[in-house]
């Protein structure tokens, strides 16, 4: 009878979210996204990012390909980029292969910092004087959390538009999911997006103690949606277990001891885990996951499906990246249009997507509900493993 219970309530759960999803949820459509040049010039885009990230890389690439279904550059394709070069050959490709009347992407304005602190308040000294004493570049975007905090103040005004932030109000980068609270300044937000994912999570496995681990600073906290956890965790009344680490950081295998040490900690005294974005390639997710799997914990992937495809056991995560990309493209369009970037929609929701993987479920020994098969989109019987490169 309760398996029942919890079954009508999963799905009841899942037809309520993506009733709640719309393309754009606030904001009107006032301009106009058609092509334009810049008082005969081209408009000139610069790009800055923490460092290097797969999201980062999908994002681009999205917005890349709205451009070219608006009209801004020409129709190409894209080279393929290997994750471990990620954006910069990508930019590097953009500013010199792609074909546009109407923009630039900027070969000597791209900036990244490797998620390294102290590199990191260079480049953004360097990016600041740039816009500010050369003006030459009409736009800037701003990839993921690093890149929005360091953009989004009053120490310049050329338009912002950050890009892949996990929770841009939580981070700082903006006010409120209605108000970037600069005139220069839009990032993209879905405000229940990881509230949707904890309910979810938590009404199928119904957990009493999920286990987090994250970096204790503001970037950190954001990126782990830890105010949605929290808020989640007072409705259903579990108890967070949570772990603090080093994450952002330039050294990948400290990075990635970092992270199993705090799963290997957290195995023992928790009944699930939430698996954040914490920048681990998925050739390292079997270390990542290990602990966990010994322990016969169930976890949910904060990412998306692509992390259940290589042994998280579920994810609730955006289709592909392409209506984000058609979003970010016809905003910067509306700004070079004439729109303040505050002006436009901020947030952004599509319906989600639902992946379980059997293989996981099998080897911790967890019995999934059965109509969770009727509305999981993707189901995997089988962990895939990526080869290390050599």
């Amino acid at each position: 009878m309760k398996k029942c219970i919890r079954v009508i309530s999963i799905r009841a759960l899942i037809i309520l979210i993506i009733s709640a999803f719309s393309a754009v949820a606030y904001g009107q459509e006032t301009f106009s996204s058609k092509p334009l040049m810049n008082k005969g010039k081209k408009w000139r885009i610069g790009y800055l990012e923490g460092g290097p990230y797969k999201d980062y890389l999908d994002t681009l690439e999205a917005t890349v390909k709205g451009f070219m279904a608006l009209g801004w550059v020409a129709t190409k394709t894209l080279p393929e980029i290997p994750e471990s070069e990620n954006t910069g050959k990508l930019w590097q490709w953009m500013a010199t292969s792609l074909e546009s009347r109407y923009i630039e992407f900027v070969p000597d304005g791209y900036w990244s910092s490797d998620w390294d602190d102290a590199q990191r308040m260079k480049t953004q000294s360097v990016v600041l004087q740039r816009l500010n004493d050369k003006h030459d570049i009409e736009l800037m975007i701003a990839m993921g959390t690093w890149a929005g905090q360091d953009l989004a103040n009053n120490r310049h005004d050329t338009p912002t538009v950050v890009l892949s932030s996990s929770d841009p109000v939580a981070s700082k980068i903006i006010t409120n999911p209605r108000d970037s609270g600069f005139d220069h300044v839009h990032a993209r937000c879905d405000p229940k997006r990881y509230e949707n994912q904890i309910r979810m999570f938590h009404r199928i496995v119904g957990f009493k103690k999920l286990g987090v681990a994250y970096e204790d600073t503001l970037a950190g906290r954001g990126y782990a949606a830890l105010d949605s956890i929290e808020k989640v965790a007072r409705e259903m009344k579990f108890k967070i277990v949570r772990c603090k680490c080093k994450l952002d950081i330039p050294d990948v295998k400290k990075r990635l001891a970092n992270i199993v040490g705090c799963h290997t900690e957290l195995a023992s005294q928790i009944d699930a885990l939430y698996l954040t974005e914490s920048n681990i390639a998925l050739q390292n997710l079997p270390q990542v996951l290990a602990p966990l799997m010994k322990a016969k914990i169930p976890t949910f992937s904060q990412n998306g499906s692509d992390e259940v495809k290589h042994g998280v056991l579920l994810s609730i995560a955006q289709a592909d990246f392409k209506p984000v990309g058609k979003f970010h493209a016809e905003t910067i369009a509306k700004i070079f249009n004439g729109a303040k970037p505050r002006q436009l929609p901020q947030v952004f929701q599509e319906p989600p997507k639902i992946a379980i993987n059997l293989k996981v479920a099998q080897l911790i020994n967890w019995d999934p509900p059965m109509d969770i098969f009727d509305i999981a989109d993707e189901i995997y019987k089988e962990i895939q493993i990526v080869e290390r490169e050599k």
